[in-house]
């Protein structure tokens, strides 16, 4: 029988003051004023249409996501929250991540998330040289970056991300390593370090830039990966790292395949329904005129995730932690044997991409190296 997992909540704050070139997020560039009052207002009347959802949960974790939703007020994130725990309790240590880009933060405005009950910012910097800012249509400078940096470090907060790109155009290995020095230097708890990846449906999609070879982004990922072990820093998944405890609780609930709301403009939710032996998949209207009228459910689209898709879905999202994974929280997660997925893993054992005991699966590190490789031969079976 399936088992409830943790459950996490979603947020989606959907405008920025300009889209990025390579941003495929649901996000929508500022053309007049936010309507803040009225967007928290329909978030928490979405939450509530959710609520049956939750299970007699409690919320382990809550990601503020967007778009930019460090645009928003201090009062409005306070107000936010103070209604979502009006709702859903909040676990003891709960974890509330909220993003933010420098180039919307003004001074002393961490301090105010931190006290509107925000633990963790996590702050998209991408590059600290002007030039790359530049062309990833970033409205920051690199003293923006570092003063936001410094500003997360000294608001009290229990964590901060710094979130960090390579292979960039035309970046070349020393480039690279500068931005992920630059980052390090500034001490965060937890890094974010991630290629750049073009998009179908972006800026760059229409018109791709020119990006390093391939030997080039080996080079940068494997001093990269070098340089932030030796800053103590351990690699947990495959695009982040963080000294020990400082893992991102809400994104682990993610790669565990554990259960989260998604509210607000086009937020994908997971929920599994035990006595229904369902687990379904939510999606919310995705522009913010429609998600405002107040005639229009929130409610886009709901689908079932179905048996013979739950393997590809659990191990899609499980495979990416550098931890096994135990066959027992398959089975809790998905309501399948580890013997249904057997012949999917014969190939993956044989090319050396996966090992096994009796408890628990391996990643070898092989098979993190060739991820898309293990994940496609899943597909194909």
């Amino acid at each position: 029988m399936l088992q409830l997992p943790p459950l996490s909540l979603y947020i989606h704050i959907p405008w920025c003051v300009q889209k990025c070139p390579y941003c495929d997020f649901n996000s929508h560039a500022l053309k007049q004023d936010i309507p803040e009052a009225d967007y928290v207002a329909a978030l928490l009347a979405d939450l509530h249409a959710d609520q049956a959802y939750v299970q007699n949960r409690p919320l382990q974790s809550i990601f503020i996501g967007g778009g930019t939703p460090s645009l928003f007020s201090a009062d409005a994130i306070s107000t936010l929250l103070q209604g979502v725990q009006a709702r859903i309790p909040f676990a003891d240590d709960i974890e509330i991540t909220m993003e933010a880009n420098p180039g919307t933060v003004e001074a002393g405005r961490f301090t105010g998330y931190q006290q509107a009950g925000v633990t963790r910012i996590s702050i998209g910097v991408q590059s600290f040289q002007p030039e790359k800012l530049q062309r990833l249509g970033r409205i920051h400078d690199p003293a923006q970056a570092v003063a936001a940096g410094l500003q997360a470090r000294q608001a009290g907060l229990r964590s901060f991300n710094i979130d960090l790109m390579h292979g960039l155009p035309e970046q070349s290995v020393s480039d690279a390593l500068f931005d992920l020095q630059q980052a390090i230097d500034i001490a965060p708890p937890h890094l974010s370090w991630y290629q750049l990846t073009i998009e179908p449906n972006t800026a760059f999609g229409s018109r791709p830039p020119v990006l390093p070879e391939d030997e080039t982004l080996w080079d940068i990922q494997e001093q990269g990966h070098q340089l932030l072990q030796r800053a103590g820093y351990r690699q947990y998944e495959i695009s982040a790292y963080a000294k020990p405890g400082f893992e991102c609780r809400h994104n682990l609930n993610y790669w565990q395949f554990g259960d989260y709301l998604g509210i607000g403009c086009g937020a994908h939710g997971k929920i599994t329904l035990p006595d229904e032996n369902r687990i379904i998949r939510t999606a919310k209207v995705k522009h913010p005129k429609g998600y405002l009228d107040p005639e229009r459910a929130f409610l886009d689209q709901c689908w079932d995730v179905e048996a013979s898709d739950r393997p590809f879905e659990y191990f899609m999202n499980r495979m990416r932690l550098f931890q096994p994974i135990p066959k027992a929280e398959f089975s809790a997660r998905t309501n399948l044997t580890p013997e249904t997925v057997e012949p999917l893993f014969q190939r993956a054992y044989e090319q050396g991409l996966l090992a096994q005991n009796d408890t628990e699966w391996l990643v070898t590190e092989f098979g993190h190296r060739y991820l898309n490789s293990l994940l496609t031969m899943l597909m194909e079976e």
